[in-house]
Parts: C-alpha cells; sequence; structure tokens
C-alpha cells in the first residue's frame, strides 16, 4: 500500500510542473529565457546527523548528493526535483588470513560498511534573483540500508569479494531549505548551503558490531528496528542549465 500511495504522489507532482507550465508559456519574453536557465544541476559533501531514536544507534555519518532541478515557470521559482545521494554511517576494519587452510602467512583486510542509499522527487520555491537566492523543497523518499563487507589484499586497491550481509528499505518523506549563493569567479556556478530533514520511518538495519563471528566460521547478524531519521547538512555547487 505504501508503494501504491508513493507512486500516486509522484505521479500528482508529475503532472502539477506539466499543467502549470503550460498555463506560463505564453506569459514570458524571449528575454526572461535567455536570462532564466531552464533547470539545474548539482552535488554535494553531505553530513548527517542521526534523530530520534536512530541517534541511541548511530553517532554521525558521511556521504555525497547529487540532485537535477527542471524549472516550471521561466524565472524559475517552482521547480520539480529529483534528488539521489549516499551515506555511509559506520565502518569497521580489520586483517584476517585468507583461510583457515592457509593460515596467517597470507592475509587480507577486511572492511565491513553500513550504508544508505536514498532517492527522492518532488516540488521547490526558490528565489530567482539576488546575492543570495533562498529555496525550500519537499519530497517522497525511498531509503536502501544496507551493511556490506569486501575484502582486498594489502597492496591493492580493489576489493576481489564482497557480500551484502543485511538489507531493508523504507519509504518516507523529507524537508529541506537552503542558499544559493553565486560565485564572483564565475556567474553560472552558485554554492549551494542546504539542511534537510528525512524522515526515514521504521527499518531494520546494522551498526557497528552488528556482525559476530562464530567459532564456526558462520556469523551471527545483530539488526537493530527503529526509526532512522536523520537530519542531512551539505554543501556543495549548483550548475544552470540554459
Amino acid at each position: 500500500m505504501r508503494l501504491h500511495r508513493l507512486a500516486a504522489a509522484s505521479a500528482a507532482l508529475l503532472l502539477l510542473p506539466l499543467t502549470l507550465g503550460a498555463q506560463r508559456r505564453g506569459r514570458h519574453s524571449d528575454d526572461d529565457f535567455r536570462r532564466y536557465p531552464r533547470g539545474e544541476f548539482g552535488f554535494s559533501g553531505v553530513y548527517g546527523l542521526p534523530s530520534g531514536e536512530f541517534r541511541d544507534y548511530v553517532r554521525q555519518g558521511w556521504g555525497v548528493d547529487a540532485h537535477f532541478r527542471w524549472n516550471v515557470d521561466r524565472s524559475g521559482i517552482l521547480s520539480f526535483r529529483l534528488d539521489g545521494g549516499y551515506l555511509g554511517y559506520g565502518r569497521e576494519h580489520k586483517r584476517v588470513p585468507l583461510s583457515s587452510t592457509i593460515g596467517g602467512r597470507i592475509l587480507v583486510d577486511l572492511t565491513t560498511s553500513n550504508n544508505i542509499l536514498d532517492v527522492g522527487i518532488g516540488p521547490q520555491l526558490t528565489t530567482p534573483d539576488g546575492p543570495i537566492r533562498p529555496y525550500v523543497n519537499a519530497s517522497g523518499t525511498f531509503s536502501y540500508f544496507f551493511t556490506e563487507s569486501s575484502v582486498e589484499g594489502t597492496n591493492n586497491e580493489d576489493s576481489f569479494a564482497n557480500t551484502t550481509n543485511y538489507d531493508d528499505y523504507t519509504f518516507g518523506w523529507a524537508a529541506g531549505g537552503g542558499l544559493l549563493v553565486p560565485l564572483g569567479f564565475r556567474q553560472d556556478v552558485m554554492l549551494d548551503l542546504g539542511v534537510r530533514y528525512r524522515a526515514n520511518g521504521n527499518v531494520r538495519y546494522l551498526t557497528k558490531g552488528g556482525i559476530e563471528d562464530l567459532p564456526n566460521g558462520d556469523i551471527e547478524l545483530h539488526p537493530i528496528k527503529s526509526d532512522a531519521n536523520l537530519v542531512s547538512f551539505r554543501i556543495g555547487v549548483a550548475i544552470p542549465i540554459r
């Protein structure tokens, strides 16, 4: 049912910009079209601060995100935004024997990481002009939580084996805002400073130490079930698409 509701909401959001854009298409001059961009592409570094129950189990997270924004009206006040991002919230590293048969003669690096992938889609309101341009946005979201272990040699940069130990997903919503500041050396590139609250809802996930190695070579998982809401702080650049 949640999937059906999200699909219906996304479809409604898609139709809204198209309808409004059609109503406004004849009201703007060619000068306005040349002055304002059709959309925007951007990418940012992200710091995630857990909120509520999630804060009891996770301290912080770091990641990256990217977005595409399509302007409904030519001045860019109302736009339609698509976001995608990655956040890592825990990492373990240790050196272990390649196999019990070889013993300790050949050691490899075992890394286990806890991660979140998310996508979101929804409207944004932006001040189109000025030295500082505030914006606010909201979106429906899909988040994928997964823990992955990988193995690489001591002198290797790439892993030669990896396994997804545990995963889960959830639907939710996000709301946030920020500031766009045109950079002096190039007006077509803007500094993007933003903050967003992500309500991921109830989900199962692993944290650091959530995988127990047993004497017989098996593992035992200790997942946590809780709300996984967080506040993300972003700093990046936004590039208009003309």
